[in-house]
């Protein structure tokens, strides 16, 4: 598909870190892009826009993917109207965003994103003067509300790859900062300097990882070089923001090659700092661990299946909490209580950097519990752990465990054959727990006044391998 285009390409392609004045353009016989393939709302967007007076084109990712012949997630609309004009030219239309005012223009289920050219931030004594954007003392963009022309909002954008504009009408291409060239080179590459750009807004880090990971791209060197040392500055990053972010990484379908982006430029450790102390001091069982969550996840999205975040967050962020249980239970807190409240106290602290909804952490807290409910199988206990609406989750999430190298006496085949035996055969199997010792997970019925027995790490299904090395 690509051929067509590369082949096209009759000037010289121009290495530059800033975008051009005057865009390389490519016609209908020089790119691959067929109407199509399309959203028709889309093009009536662009359409309606031209004809009300205005400049408008499809922008960004859609242009992009269209080129290397994925099929778009959305479409993007950049026009000269400002958003109360677009608002103006469709009664299915409003205005969102504080920072950045885009409309949404809605058409049933589906929307299409318009934004209103943006022009480059002003800086020094201009920014005092401009109510519409802002930048605090780190140089992060605050309000990005400035409007410009089509070759201001070129330069603007973040990657080269995203700074294509494709016109319907014409079927022509602008491509203004070489994108065709970074796509063709499967490169990731900034606009402008890539350490302003990364302060404008850090977000870009991500940004960068999430493509290089998607179009299975390499973050060109100079983009690439100041990120580990400007991670830290996710942590000025707002909670709610960043769980979007995280979202869009590990849910998109790449979420194992994403991992480890993050991990390799020093970002995993600014998302999910106690998950990375654990990756240090166990790195074989954590690494394994997340790998194994992470691959089932992306193997799920591939084949249609629902995902939801709490089994990926209780999964990235397991590791951290053995350590504080059994630190717990070494204060003399039983198992549960243990778990409920180092549960409690990681969740709180991981919240405080990504802000988890509520509808997640509930979930989250089960699925842990659950690990310390599945090795308490007598009497009707197992029947009722069965009815109990975060079983499977938690049945799951012991599997994970068991297949990262926890030892769990057996524990995930018990439960597995549980499920499918008849009423007598289950019968048997509480039975015969009643003759084994308490290293199955079956609690003593009694123990004789005032002698207390401390309890070993990993009884009762506390996850003992990552908490113990």
């Amino acid at each position: 598909m690509l051929k067509k285009l590369f082949n096209s390409l009759r000037s010289p392609l121009r290495r530059g870190k800033h975008p051009h004045s005057t865009p390389q353009v490519l016609n209908s016989s020089q790119h691959p892009i067929n109407r199509g393939e399309i959203s028709r709302y889309a093009i009536s967007v662009v359409e309606r826009l031209q004809q009300a007076g205005y400049q408008a084109y499809l922008v960004g990712g859609c242009v992009r993917d269209l080129l290397l012949d994925i099929e778009p997630k959305d479409f993007d609309v950049a026009t000269s109207a400002t958003p109360e004009q677009v608002r103006a030219e469709f009664r299915n239309a409003r205005v969102i965003g504080r920072r950045f005012k885009l409309v949404h223009v809605h058409f049933g289920r589906e929307i299409i994103e318009v934004a209103t050219f943006r022009a480059n931030h002003p800086e020094g004594d201009d920014e005092a003067d401009n109510h519409l954007s802002s930048r605090n003392e780190s140089g992060r963009i605050l309000r990005d509300n400035v409007y410009g022309s089509l070759e201001n909002d070129a330069q603007r954008r973040d990657f080269t790859i995203n700074a294509l504009y494709y016109d319907p009408a014409t079927e022509r291409i602008l491509d203004y900062a070489n994108g065709v060239h970074d796509i063709r080179n499967h490169l990731i590459r900034l606009i402008g300097d890539p350490t302003q750009r990364y302060q404008e807004d850090p977000v870009r880090m991500l940004r960068a990882v999430r493509f290089a990971a998607k179009l299975d791209f390499d973050i060109e060197k100079h983009s690439a070089a100041p990120i580990y040392k400007l991670a830290p500055m996710l942590r000025d990053i707002p909670s709610a923001r960043l769980f979007d972010e995280v979202l869009k990484l590990f849910l998109a379908g790449y979420a194992v090659y994403t991992y480890e982006l993050l991990v390799d430029y020093g970002l995993f450790g600014q998302l999910f700092p106690a998950s990375a102390k654990a990756l240090k001091q166990n790195p074989d069982y954590t690494d394994t661990l997340i790998r194994n969550a992470l691959a089932s996840t992306d193997l799920r999205i591939k084949q249609g299946k629902t995902v939801t975040p709490a089994f990926l967050f209780a999964a990235l962020l397991w590791p951290a909490l053995p350590a504080r249980v059994i630190k717990l239970q070494e204060r003399g807190l039983p198992a549960i209580p243990a778990m409920q409240e180092a549960a409690q106290e990681l969740i709180n602290e991981q919240c405080q950097l990504i802000a988890v909804p509520k509808r997640f952490t509930m979930p989250i807290r089960e699925i842990w519990d659950m690990q310390e409910r599945l090795p308490r199988r007598t009497g009707k206990r197992s029947d009722l752990l069965l009815e109990n609406p975060r079983f499977r989750a938690g049945y799951d999430f012991l599997l994970l465990r068991e297949s990262a190298g926890e030892e769990t006496g057996g524990l995930g085949e018990w439960w597995t054959d549980y499920q499918d035996a008849s009423d007598s055969e289950r019968r048997v199997m509480i039975r015969d727990l009643s003759t084994q010792d308490d290293s199955s997970g079956a609690p003593r019925k009694r123990r004789r006044s005032g002698s207390k027995r401390k309890r070993a790490p990993g009884a009762d299904g506390a996850p003992k391998p990552a908490a113990s090395e």
